[in-house]
């Protein structure tokens, strides 16, 4: 048997708050992309909308106006990021090696480029945006050492997704209008700084319970 044909592809476990909704939402986007669209031009504008965001991020230091645009962006990433693998699978022309690769790589430049634009923004520091980036990777080893050892693919933990992660951001976007800093202890933190600090600990524990429970299920898998 041919390596080709050997592979096999881990299961997605997709249970985050919008996941039905958006399943079927994207079913509809992909019955309606006209036929000259591939789910590779969908991944490339995913990816050129959060470099796009990013930039936009380092130009709201100068005018909080760019915040708009990020929130734009953000949205147009989400339609190229989400819809590439639902169009595959609908026209029935799925790269399962090729599109977890390309796909996660694009995805963790993109996280890259949006933080490195906030940081420039000095809406976020430089050290919580360097933990948070930290704090995603790490996270982001263990999703794809456990598609590996275990063959479960998991796209959200604690029913928050890429989709619910994306809404929060742009709350917070907004939200920076309102209340740039927050007044904590005594002391006056910038407002991204306190988010990112509880998006930090809330990786980190969440890495942590996933490790714990990929640990566990590996050890009885493979008992001696």
């Amino acid at each position: 048997m041919s390596e080709s044909l050997a592979f096999r592809d881990a299961h997605r476990d997709l249970r985050s708050l919008t996941a039905e909704s958006e399943k079927r939402l994207l079913r509809r986007l992909a019955a309606h992309m006209p036929p000259g669209v591939s789910s590779d031009h969908l991944t490339g504008l995913g990816f050129a909308a959060m470099l796009a965001a990013g930039a936009a991020y380092a130009l709201s230091g100068t005018s909080l106006a760019w915040l708009h645009a990020v929130n734009l962006l953000l949205l147009v990433n989400w339609f190229g990021d989400s819809l590439d693998g639902t169009l595959a699978r609908y026209r029935n022309r799925q790269r399962p090696r090729y599109g977890f690769y390309v796909d996660h790589m694009v995805d963790m430049l993109g996280f890259l480029a949006l933080l490195t634009g906030l940081a420039l923004s000095g809406h976020m520091s430089v050290e919580v945006a360097v933990g948070l980036v930290v704090a995603y990777y790490l996270l982001a080893i263990h999703v794809y050492l456990a598609t590996y050892t275990l063959g479960v693919f998991h796209l959200a933990y604690g029913r928050v997704g890429g989709t619910e992660l994306r809404i929060l951001l742009a709350g917070a976007n907004l939200a920076l209008f309102v209340w740039p800093t927050l007044h904590l202890a005594g002391r006056e933190i910038m407002l991204f700084d306190v988010c990112g600090s509880l998006a930090i600990a809330g990786l980190v524990a969440t890495l942590l319970a996933a490790t714990l429970t990929s640990v566990r299920q590996l050890s009885e898998m493979e008992r001696i």
